[in-house]
């Protein structure tokens, strides 16, 4: 610093007596100067477009997505794919316009002591009524439709049309074999063959826990019908489970499901078929609980969501809502076919 201050003092005098302008020399002891500063990569990146992308990552902690965010970000990431457009939450809860019990009161609320019968085994008959998948399908929730919408087509764009019409049709196969493994199980020796797969074995796997806790066989396999309000179905099984009489719906699954939450219109088709239970005359018992099993295929323990009374009555008015919506829609095709 001494030797600096020595070199300024002479320039500074001479700029004094002169009258002319010195430009000052500025001093750096970085060798970085010398020469073209080089671009770093992530410097030549669309910053201005990345940016918003940037900013809801690093606040993702304070807010949650919706399907709207989510739409923009594949947009913005993957370009414009899934033509739905981003569901409006419904306004408020809504009430059936006209109520039907879940629970016959002219059965006993007691569930009956279990024989060591064969279990009712009733055929579906089509076309007599719409089926309780047929009216889920039907009116599906806006919301409902654009995540389905939205992993259709990024499926597709993964998988090509042929290879997602074949995924599909191997998760309905794995399924079917699934649910014919677990009648085979819980029907009585000598009524029902089956022939084992390593698959099904990850699947029979995941739910053997679950299986230690069902006695008392009523139903598998069987057809109801809900003759006051026209729909049917056919209905997994109608078992006890941990000493409360269910209808039980088996199902797979290649993520986790650990909320009743995550199985998205499974309680309704559970209730549905409860409800048909209790007043179908094929049926002498009554059904107050409902148990949803999602199995996995690497074996890993499933998740069983069990229904009690209370929350199953929740449900059915949920279920009846979506009967009502179901049955305006073909009032409109009607009216629409006759015109």
């Amino acid at each position: 610093m001494k030797a600096l201050q020595t070199i300024w003092r002479p320039l500074g005098s001479w700029t004094k007596f002169s009258g002319e302008t010195v430009h000052h020399v500025a001093f750096s002891t970085s060798c970085f100067s010398c020469g073209p500063k080089k671009k770093k990569p992530y410097e030549e990146v669309d910053q201005a477009k990345y940016s918003r992308l940037v900013k809801s990552v690093l606040s993702s902690r304070g807010s949650s997505q919706t399907p709207g965010s989510l739409l923009e970000e594949d947009d913005l990431l993957f370009g414009p794919v899934c033509k739905s457009k981003a569901p409006r939450p419904e306004e408020e809860a809504r009430a059936p316009r006209t109520w039907f019990p879940i629970f016959n009161p002219e059965r006993s609320q007691e569930p009956e002591a279990s024989e060591a019968s064969t279990p009712l085994k009733i055929p579906f008959q089509r076309n007599l009524a719409p089926s309780v998948t047929r009216v889920l399908q039907q009116t599906m929730t806006p919301e409902q439709i654009f995540y389905l919408e939205r992993w259709k087509q990024r499926m597709i764009l993964e998988l090509g049309k042929d290879g997602f019409a074949e995924y599909t049709s191997n998760i309905f196969l794995q399924g079917k074999r699934f649910h014919a493994a677990l009648e085979s199980i819980l029907a009585p020796p000598g009524i029902v063959e089956r022939e084992g797969s390593a698959l099904e074995h990850g699947y029979l796997q995941s739910v053997q826990h679950i299986l230690d806790d069902v006695r008392g066989v009523r139903a598998l396999e069987s057809a109801v019908q809900h003759s006051a309000l026209k729909y049917g179905g056919l209905l997994d099984c109608v078992a006890e489970y941990q000493g409360s009489l269910c209808v039980i719906d088996w199902k797979t699954s290649e993520k986790p499901k650990p909320f009743i939450q995550n199985t998205y219109d499974n309680p309704l088709q559970v209730v549905a078929y409860m409800g048909a239970v209790n007043h179908d005359a094929n049926y002498s018992f009554q059904v107050q609980c409902g148990l949803i099993v999602v199995a996995y295929r690497d074996g890993s323990p499933a998740h069983p969501h069990f229904m009690d009374a209370e929350l199953c009555s929740q449900y059915w008015a949920k279920w009846l809502l979506r009967l009502e919506e179901y049955a305006e829609k073909e009032k409109n095709k009607d009216a629409q076919s006759t015109a």
